[in-house]
């Protein structure tokens, strides 16, 4: 599989120089962990806009757990397939995004109103919570940035490293805290733990919570995989109004 070019003015980034980023949003803005390709050596940073993610010149692929593409009407096909792969224990993790009307929304009564009144569905509270940052992507991006930058879900990343089964323990409990722990040091990032202890400190306990780095540790992996042929892929390949590719990457 031939990986997407990286460069920097008119120089293509040699390949000891470049990275991997996994992104997860977070209360302070969005959790990174960057996993860099010449020595594997992994570290982790908070940014407060997605555009200071973007600019990484030499970021050979980014994975980000947020919607990228969205639907005007029917469910996204990545979804569900996706909800597939986890069920039955880790499927409820999946849950739909807004329709791309509902972005143009501000308030959640408004948009959930529209929903049930023109797709006889609402929208889940879970859902609107994230809408800020799903904006804040899909006014960043154009289609053409797909080829380094993807949508993950950290489940189906963990359920990759696992042989394709999904955790068995929710993420946010002690026992599923070190079920991903085990599995994220056996895939070689053995230091997300030290590295979220790190974040907080730097930033407070309220900026950060734990999954957080995880969930950006696993999908930094995913980012690799993806450049080395080897990640999951759930898309039936269709483009929402903007022309981006519909898909969660694991």
């Amino acid at each position: 599989m031939a990986m997407p070019a990286t460069m920097k003015g008119n120089r293509r980034i040699p390949y000891a120089e470049r990275c991997v980023l996994g992104v997860d949003g977070c209360p302070a803005g969005w959790a990174v962990i960057r996993i860099n390709l010449s020595d594997n050596s992994v570290s982790g940073f908070i940014a407060s806009v997605f555009q200071e993610i973007l600019a990484i010149e030499n970021a050979a692929m980014t994975i980000v757990d947020m919607p990228i593409g969205l639907a005007e009407d029917a469910p996204r096909a990545c979804e569900q397939m996706a909800r597939k792969m986890l069920s039955p224990l880790r499927h409820s993790s999946v849950f739909s995004p807004p329709k791309r009307k509902m972005l143009s929304f501000r308030r959640y009564e408004d948009a959930n109103a529209w929903g049930k009144e023109n797709l006889g569905k609402g929208l889940s509270k879970q859902a609107w919570m994230i809408a800020p940052k799903i904006r804040e992507i899909d006014d960043a991006i154009a289609p053409e940035d797909q080829a380094r930058l993807g949508e993950g879900h950290p489940e189906v990343a963990f359920a990759r490293l696992n042989h394709d089964k999904p955790c068995t323990h929710p993420k946010r409990t002690a026992q599923g805290q070190a079920e991903r722990l085990a599995l994220l040091s056996r895939a070689g990032v053995s230091s997300a733990q030290e590295i979220f202890q790190s974040l907080r400190a730097d930033h407070g306990a309220k900026a950060i919570a734990c999954d957080d780095v995880y969930d950006a540790s696993v999908l930094a992996l995913t980012a690799r995989a993806r450049l080395e042929g080897s990640a999951l892929r759930f898309s039936d390949d269709a483009r929402d109004a903007r022309g981006l590719v519909m898909e969660i990457w694991g």
